[in-house]
C-alpha cells in the first residue's frame, strides 16, 4: 500500500482550513491543520510532513519567521497561501525559502498542481546526482547539462556563458519561481548590483534565441515584479 503524502496546513481561518483539508483528502493526501505559528512549528518538528501550506498572517507570529526557522534545519517544501498580494511580500517569502506562493482566493486545480510541482522539485533536489546529470526536456527544448548543449526542435542553440547559466538554473528548478535577486546572486555573485537590468537584458537575448515568439514565450515565463519560471520538465510531469 502506497503511503499517502502528508500535508501540514498552518492557517488561522477555519473556513479555508476546512476547504483545503477536504480538497486534499479527496485527492488522497493526508492532512493536519493547525491555527497558529507556535502549533505549526511544533507539528513541523514532531511529524515531519512532506509539504507545508502556510498562511503568512497568523495570530501569534509572522509566517515569514516560520519559513526562516524551518529553513535553518529542513528543506521541506513550503507553499505560502496568503491574502497579501504585494509583490514585495511574494519576493520576501520566496527569498526566505518558500517554494511557491498562491494568492487567495485560489482554485482547487491550481492548488493541486502547485503541490505536485513543489514535491517533485524537492525530490529532485534530494537526489542531487540524478538532478545534475539528467537532461531537461520540455516542449521541444532540450538541455544536456553534462555536455552543456541546448537545442530547440533538434537545432542547437548557442548561448553565452552567462545566458547558459541562467537557463540551466531555471531548468534545474523547472516549475518553480526563481526571484530576480536569487538569479542575480547565483549568476553574478552576492556583490552584484541588485538592479535587475542586466538580468532583463540577458533574458531578452535568451528569449530571442529560444522562443519562436519572444513576446509570447512558451519556455520561460515572467512572474511580474517577482522573477522567472521555466516550463516544467516533461519527464517529471
Amino acid at each position: 500500500m502506497t503511503q499517502k503524502v502528508s500535508v501540514l496546513i498552518i492557517e488561522d481561518e477555519k473556513s479555508i482550513c476546512d476547504f483545503v483539508s477536504k480538497t486534499l483528502q479527496a485527492h488522497d493526501y493526508k492532512t493536519t491543520a493547525v491555527h497558529s505559528g507556535k502549533e505549526g512549528l511544533a507539528q513541523l518538528t514532531s511529524s515531519l510532513p512532506d509539504i507545508v501550506l502556510l498562511d503568512l498572517g497568523l495570530p501569534d507570529m509572522d509566517g515569514m519567521d516560520i519559513i526562516r526557522k524551518t529553513r535553518e534545519w529542513s528543506s521541506i517544501p513550503i507553499i505560502v497561501i496568503s491574502a497579501r498580494t504585494q509583490e514585495k511580500e511574494k519576493v520576501m517569502a520566496l527569498d526566505s525559502g518558500a517554494d511557491d506562493y498562491i494568492t487567495k482566493p485560489f482554485g482547487t486545480f491550481e492548488l493541486l498542481a502547485r503541490i505536485r510541482t513543489a514535491i517533485r522539485h524537492n525530490n529532485r533536489m534530494v537526489d542531487s546526482h540524478v538532478n545534475s546529470n539528467r537532461p531537461y526536456s520540455a516542449g521541444g527544448l532540450k538541455i544536456d547539462f553534462e555536455k552543456r548543449l541546448v537545442s530547440v526542435e533538434g537545432k542547437e542553440v548557442h548561448l553565452t556563458r552567462v545566458e547558459y547559466k541562467i537557463v540551466s538554473l531555471l531548468a534545474q528548478n523547472s516549475g518553480k519561481v526563481l526571484t530576480y535577486d536569487s538569479l542575480i546572486n547565483q549568476v553574478w555573485g552576492p556583490y552584484a548590483d541588485d538592479n535587475n537590468r542586466i538580468l532583463r537584458v540577458n533574458m531578452a537575448n535568451i528569449r530571442r534565441k529560444l522562443e519562436a515568439n519572444p513576446g509570447e514565450p512558451k519556455y520561460i515565463f515572467t512572474e511580474l515584479g517577482i522573477g522567472y519560471r521555466m516550463l516544467e520538465d516533461e519527464s517529471l510531469a
